[in-house]
């Protein structure tokens, strides 16, 4: 097995490189300032790991021409990549690691910049990104649009970059491990958040398994690399990954999300319902 041969890029990114060294470095730095576990470590290592493998390899070659490669590479780019990286709550440490300069700015821009609250709002608004996080699987697997995303190299990047970020967006707030206020999203519904977003993708998953006719056509046109799948064994196991192994890595957000919630409840750092007063009786005046 050639593994260098599986290493070398099938479509070079500069863009992807950049990024991926840049987010390695500012961890690296980071960790000079903050104390970072040996699990954190492992966690982000792991989650890069994975996305690099899936974007930046041979693998990408198989998964424009394999529907179920495809949706094990979306599954990493999606759900695995991003929840292992998040789970190693990398923000704070990467804002370490840019230099003073840069983070004097960044403060001043949080401040006084209403276009930088605005984005950080939208970044952080507790129903947008589990709704992005949902309807960018669906969209991207409508057959239509799967057709045009897998023959146009700058959609089929497109398609790539907006799961790794919404993704990475929405385990942001699903393993925030604080009360709200100030996480963005409250611990309970960092447990109903998942449930709501894994449904519909446990049904499209499905709908996908139990289709006996070929609706992904784009895979033959662009010629399978397996041979010896037939379009719809190709798509039975595609959807499949799509129906369990997403919805575990799902159920395992929402556990650590379970965990997170028992935890503020024994350190008594859950919001405690309001009572009503009950206005004071009035006095009857002295005849």
């Amino acid at each position: 097995m050639d593994v260098l041969g599986w290493l070398r890029p099938w479509e070079f990114s500069p863009t992807f490189v950049l990024v991926f060294l840049a987010a390695a470095a500012l961890f690296v730095r980071g960790r000079r300032v903050h104390h970072v576990g040996a699990v954190r470590q492992w966690l982000f290592w792991a989650g890069m790991i994975l996305l690099y493998l899936s974007l930046h390899t041979r693998v990408d070659y198989y998964a424009e021409r394999m529907f179920f490669i495809h949706r094990i590479q979306h599954l990493v780019l999606h759900h695995l990549g991003p929840l292992l990286v998040m789970a190693a709550y990398p923000g704070q440490v990467m804002r370490a690691g840019l230099p003073l300069a840069w983070r004097a700015r960044l403060a001043q821009a949080r401040r006084d910049s209403a276009t930088v609250r605005l984005l950080e709002a939208l970044a952080t608004n507790r129903f947008l990104i589990p709704l992005l996080f949902v309807v960018l699987v669906l969209v991207w697997l409508e057959p239509t649009v799967q057709f045009y995303s897998m023959l146009d190299w700058r959609i089929y990047r497109f398609m790539n970059w907006s799961v790794v970020i919404s993704g990475c967006l929405y385990w942001n707030l699903i393993l925030d491990r604080r009360p709200r206020p100030p996480a963005a999203m409250g611990p309970g519904g960092r447990i109903l958040s998942p449930i709501l977003t894994m449904v519909p993708q446990m049904i499209a998953g499905a709908v996908i398994t139990f289709t006996e006719r070929d609706i992904y056509p784009v895979f033959d046109l662009c010629g399978r690399a397996l041979s010896n799948f037939s379009a719809v064994d190709d798509q039975i196991i595609g959807g499949l990954i799509m129906w369990v192994p997403a919805g575990l890595i799902e159920t395992i957000g929402l556990l650590v999300a379970l965990g997170t919630l028992m935890r503020l409840s024994g350190r008594n750092r859950l919001p405690q319902p309001r009572r009503r007063q009950r206005p004071a009786p009035a006095r009857s005046g002295s005849a």
